[in-house]
């Protein structure tokens, strides 16, 4: 795997396995099947795998099927044992588990303290960190672009695309910044069809073909509120910006879509710790 094009190739074939578990996300995911997928030995695989993603299969899977089920837990009605068998869960106790040990609450605790459309925060809330949104100058980007269609908690598969590719060619460096630009309001439109773009800054050399494009991301006047927490909470960021700051706040929303810029890796790192920087794109003054 030394090689330049040995890692371009087996960063490829992993790629199409991160696609295969984000369309199968519901299924047997065996590894013998995986490794079929990206056309390795089954003895190999594995290792690989874990070598170009950081983490293994098993690994990848639970994080993403925990995801999702955070994402009910927020915005939906279904109980949690509905919950936990659509995460692949046997029992509630085994999901109550295998949750509290990723998000640091159980479940239902987590549904109680987290909401899509949040009360008006009460005067004694009025200095936290949900109401500390800076007013940025921010520099353009070229970043390299994979869009994404659906729901925007999915996201997540296409930016394990997206480093792969990345990965191969040799861009995930010290400084590269990943960020998501999102061009629907998802109260107002299908999930089936939202529009959302998973993207890695590029340099100015650096050509893409396929599934990739580029984007220049357009700096400027930004209002950019910094969320510490899981990515399904995000929305509660943007019910707070739009219903509650951007009235009151004298500025006026350019017509440019809201991106996200991630700041920690969330493999690395338990969801309360997840740093993210939603960026809506001001006027100019």
């Amino acid at each position: 795997m030394n090689k330049p094009t040995t890692v371009l190739d087996y960063s490829r074939r992993i790629e199409r396995v991160a696609r295969h578990i984000g369309a199968h996300l519901d299924q047997p995911l065996e590894l013998g099947a995986l490794a079929e997928v990206a056309c390795f030995s089954p003895c190999h695989f594995h290792r690989i795998y874990r070598a170009l993603t950081g983490e293994t299969v098993a690994e990848t899977i639970r994080r993403h099927r925990l995801h999702r089920a955070a994402g009910e837990l927020v915005q939906g009605t279904a109980p949690v044992a509905a919950v936990a068998r659509h995460a692949g869960y046997g029992s509630v106790h085994a999901f109550t588990r295998a949750f509290r040990a990723a998000y640091g609450i159980p479940p239902a605790a987590y549904r109680q303290r987290a909401t899509w459309s949040p009360p008006p925060t009460p005067p004694e809330l009025e200095d936290t960190i949900m109401h500390d949104v800076e007013i940025q100058t921010r520099t353009p980007v070229r970043l390299a672009a994979l869009r994404h269609a659906g729901s925007y908690m999915e996201i997540g598969h296409s930016f394990e695309r997206l480093q792969l590719w990345a990965a191969g060619r040799g861009l995930i460096a010290p400084g590269a910044r990943f960020i998501g630009i999102y061009h629907d309001d998802p109260a107002a439109v299908p999930a089936a069809e939202l529009r959302s773009d998973a993207c890695i800054s590029v340099g100015p050399g650096v050509e893409v073909a396929g599934e990739i494009r580029i984007v220049e991301l357009p700096g400027g006047r930004h209002a950019v509120l910094r969320h510490t927490g899981p990515y399904a909470q995000l929305e509660t960021a943007y019910s707070w910006l739009y219903r509650e700051w951007l009235p009151g706040s004298a500025e006026e929303a350019a017509d440019r879509p809201c991106f996200e810029e991630y700041l920690n890796d969330p493999r690395q790192l338990p969801p309360e710790e997840w740093l993210t920087d939603v960026c809506l794109p001001l006027t100019e003054r």
